[in-house]
């Protein structure tokens, strides 16, 4: 199983957004975040996917091996939330993908990934 914690930070969420192109204030303006009913900036789901894909490439032997992920977005991640995402075998050329946070709770689930076995 492969594993890595991430504590989502503001800096970090504003850079994917600038690098994104995701400028939607819900991630970037804490007061407008709360307007709309949110605890407060949450991060981009696709920056999560993204730290996902990282650990399933790394599972998979290389992301030239990936070939699929799929995620459900469960819960939100606010800064400071530290998430842990593990990939870990379930079944030939599958992965099963966990991100769970500091508070035991799964911010994705359904989620796996398929990778091309070695010389297939």
């Amino acid at each position: 199983m492969i594993q890595r914690a991430v504590t989502f930070t503001p800096e970090q969420i504003a850079a994917y957004a600038e690098a994104s192109g995701d400028r939607n204030p819900i991630h970037l303006d804490d007061g407008f975040a709360r307007s709309v009913g949110l605890p407060g900036v949450i991060a981009h789901g696709m920056l999560q996917m993204g730290v996902a894909a990282t650990v399933a490439a790394d599972a998979a032997g290389g992301s030239d091996r990936l070939r699929r992920l799929s995620v459900r977005f469960a819960g939100m991640v606010v800064p400071g939330d530290t998430v842990t995402f593990s990939a870990e075998p379930a079944g030939e050329g599958k992965l099963e993908i966990r991100a769970i946070n500091q508070r035991g709770e799964p911010v994705l689930t359904k989620s796996t990934a398929e990778y091309q076995l070695r010389g297939g």
